[in-house]
């Protein structure tokens, strides 16, 4: 398909990255304000909860090394219809099996769709809009952390209505059908070439490539962390399910407004580190507040941890593709 020059020119294209976006977080945000019934319907511990979001962050590291090879191979456009299949059997899983073993199941499986799309997308983005990087990949990581505060917010409204926490959980399988028909009817099939695809090996002889994977981690680290335990913290404070789940939201409100308006700031400059460095003072911030003085100005330490970490994300996300030419590679 030929590049628009318009960023506007392709709308349903542009649905389908918003769609997708949206389904890569819900799964993780909407576990912290229900720990409490999970917990109380699966007996699973602490240590077990911890494992429904480290079992997901570890395979979208190890996807990422594998995840071009294996575009690669089927191509782009399946890799990415047989993932977002596979968030949807996840989801499902979660009210037809709710049990401990279930949930741990169904974060691998989602965990396992998830990292194919991470690996995936921004090299589609680079491809698809490469006159409009910033502001598309600044709309895919709002998204992202749109659906991370859906997620936050949803999850206990459902399960308060319904009675079920399972159901609040798995809810979140019709916004995963509807990303996977918009991606099957408006995203091109292309094939991928091996002629400019690096070898992993190849990859990482650079040292920019691991800091890029240390600076990946070490966000995506905060993030988990934060989305895991900052509704359980504050359920431990006295603070209902409803409204530790309403402060994960706001989290990833935050995080999606910076997510989406930073790289537009960025994107007149080559020099990308100024705004890294406001994202890394906002992430201190709300990460020592919430540390020291978590029942004083609550509100404020999650905004700034929420910038710090949405801005960031996606300020990461263009660095990688600002030096990795071919798409596949940059994903």
């Amino acid at each position: 398909m030929k590049q628009s020059g318009a960023f506007l020119a392709r709308p349903m294209l542009i649905l389908t990255v918003a769609l997708v976006g949206l389904n890569l977080r819900p799964f993780m945000t909407s576990i912290g304000p229900l720990v409490s019934k999970i917990r109380a319907g699966t007996g699973l511990s602490l240590q077990g909860i911890a494992l429904l979001t480290l079992l997901p962050m570890m395979l979208m590291g190890l996807i990422a090394f594998i995840g071009p090879i294996v575009q690669s191979m089927v191509g782009e456009r399946r890799v990415v219809l047989g993932a977002l299949l596979t968030i949807c059997i996840g989801c499902a899983l979660r009210f037809l099996f709710p049990t401990a073993e279930g949930l741990i199941a169904s974060a691998i499986i989602i965990g396992l769709g998830v990292a194919l799309i991470q690996a995936a997308f921004p090299g589609i983005i680079k491809r698809e809009f490469s006159q409009h990087i910033g502001p598309m990949m600044g709309l895919y990581s709002a998204m992202l952390m749109g659906g991370g505060a859906l997620g936050a917010w949803l999850a206990p409204v459902i399960s308060n209505i319904t009675g079920l926490w399972s159901l609040g959980l798995a809810f979140f399988t019709i916004p995963a059908v509807l990303a996977l028909v918009s991606t099957f009817i408006f995203l091109p099939s292309i094939v991928s070439s091996t002629a400019h695809l690096s070898p992993v090996k190849t990859l990482l002889k650079k040292p920019r490539t691991w800091l890029l994977m240390l600076c990946f981690g070490l966000v995506n680290g905060g993030y988990s962390s934060v989305v895991a335990w900052l509704a359980p913290s504050f359920q431990d404070h006295g603070w209902s399910i409803s409204q530790s789940g309403k402060l994960l939201a706001l989290l990833a409100l935050s995080q999606a407004a910076s997510a989406l308006s930073l790289p537009i700031l960025a994107r007149k400059y080559k020099d990308r580190r100024p705004w890294l460095w406001f994202t890394l003072f906002m992430q201190f911030a709300g990460f020592a507040g919430l540390a020291f003085i978590p029942e004083f100005a609550s509100v404020l330490w999650v905004i700034c941890l929420g910038i710090g970490l949405g801005g960031c994300f996606a300020l990461t996300l263009i660095v990688a593709l600002d030096h990795f030419e071919e798409p596949n590679n940059a994903g």
